[in-house]
């Protein structure tokens, strides 16, 4: 016989493990849901934070879904799903209720089924967090129910409530609208009421910075942020990066899928990046001395797995080099890359394709103004004209 218990919980944020979890409700005297109380370790605290769950059993699979942040009507919706299980339980047909209507919880539980088998595991935690936050505010349980209220509600709560920054929620809203789309509705928001935010020039490292930062870096890490800065390669990129990849005779490196590993580069693109002679001499030394000759990775661990921790190496070597910590960003790497690239007169659309990205508005982003001594002389050159001078000469 099946399960037919339904339980009721709430996903609420605890202080001292620092992430939500989810806990058991409180039941009052007269037998109803306390509302926002529920046991943390067996004692009783308020959160009116995070929203209601149902959860049940099919077999050994448990079920949970989202049923809002009104405590009444958590407990409605928990008393129609027992009632539903034990109509089933019973050889009952269930009529659904509502006749084709959609409820926010399963068609966010779909969705996020889809986009696991067709999209990357960065883009699924990105979906999977705008999506929670948008059923931890939204009070509706169906889709049609959705207005364009909820959606502005949606942002304020974001900015308000979660403290995010405007990238973030613009990022966190698009995805939501990228959701509904998929479920067919459109139109609920006018171009004004999408959030805005302004884009910032990317930052890029000061030859200076580098000079001490590589002074301070032992043989192995120098030639970790070399080929960072050298190749403009992502994080994942560096980490997955393949003696095969580098071609010495070429003096190039390969952007590859690792279906070994289940990696692919982002927007599923291959790439190849041309590298200096001081990149490949490096690396060539680096690869005659290591000791595990069998290990694919350039920069593996020891066991010959992935390495994880590049920023914090990273961290490490700015803190010993008595540099700003919070200044060294792995991908100020790549945005050097990009603006140096472009400084030397390399076109942008080479540039967009050793950066690997989709379209050019991305890499428009690092035609940074130079301010080079070099730059200063072409400007005194550019207003050198005879003309001028005899303008000037004149007054």
């Amino acid at each position: 016989m099946a399960n037919r218990e339904v339980n009721l919980v709430k996903r609420v944020w605890i202080d001292h493990v620092g992430g939500y979890r989810f806990c058991t409700i409180v039941l009052s005297a007269n037998g109803r849901v306390k509302p926002d109380c529920v046991r943390v370790n067996g004692r009783e605290e308020r959160h009116p934070e995070g929203a209601y769950y149902i959860e049940w059993y099919e077999g050994t699979k448990r079920r949970r879904i989202s049923v809002g942040r009104s405590a009444a009507d958590a407990s409605s919706r928990r008393l129609v799903k027992e009632a539903e299980l034990n109509a089933i339980n019973h050889g009952v047909a269930v009529v659904p209720q509502n006749g084709n209507r959609r409820s926010i919880p399963a068609a966010v539980v779909d969705f996020l089924d889809e986009t696991k088998l067709t999209k990357k595991p960065k883009t699924l935690a990105a979906y999977t967090t705008a999506l929670n936050y948008f059923t931890e505010t939204c009070p509706k349980f169906y889709l049609d129910e959705i207005e364009r209220k909820d959606l502005l509600k949606f942002c304020a709560f974001l900015r308000d409530d979660k403290d995010q920054a405007p990238r973030s929620v613009y990022n966190k809203f698009e995805n939501l609208m990228t959701f509904l789309k998929a479920q067919g509705i459109r139109g609920l928001v006018g171009k004004n009421d999408r959030p805005r935010y302004t884009e910032e020039e990317p930052e890029i490292y000061e030859e200076e910075e580098l000079e001490k930062l590589f002074a301070a870096c032992n043989a192995e890490e120098r030639l970790w942020f070399e080929f960072f800065l050298m190749t403009g390669l992502r994080e994942q990129e560096v980490m997955h990066t393949y003696w095969s990849d580098v071609n010495f005779a070429s003096a190039t490196v390969r952007v590859s899928h690792k279906p070994d590993r289940g990696w692919t580069p982002k927007a599923y693109k291959e790439r190849e990046i041309p590298i200096p002679n001081k990149l490949v001499a490096s690396l060539k030394t680096w690869k005659s001395a290591r000791a595990d000759r069998n290990c694919g990775f350039v920069f593996p661990t020891s066991g010959c797995n992935i390495k994880l921790d590049f920023l914090d190496c990273l961290k490490a070597v700015a803190k010993r080099a008595k540099l700003k910590e919070e200044d060294f960003l792995l991908h100020k790497f790549r945005a050097t890359f990009a603006t140096w690239s472009l400084w030397a007169g390399v076109d942008l659309r080479t540039v967009q394709s050793y950066l690997g990205h989709s379209d050019l508005e991305s890499t428009m982003r690092y035609l940074k103004p130079s301010r080079s001594k070099e730059a200063r002389a072409k400007q005194n050159e550019v207003f050198a004209w005879p003309a001028l001078h005899a303008m000037h000469s004149l007054r």
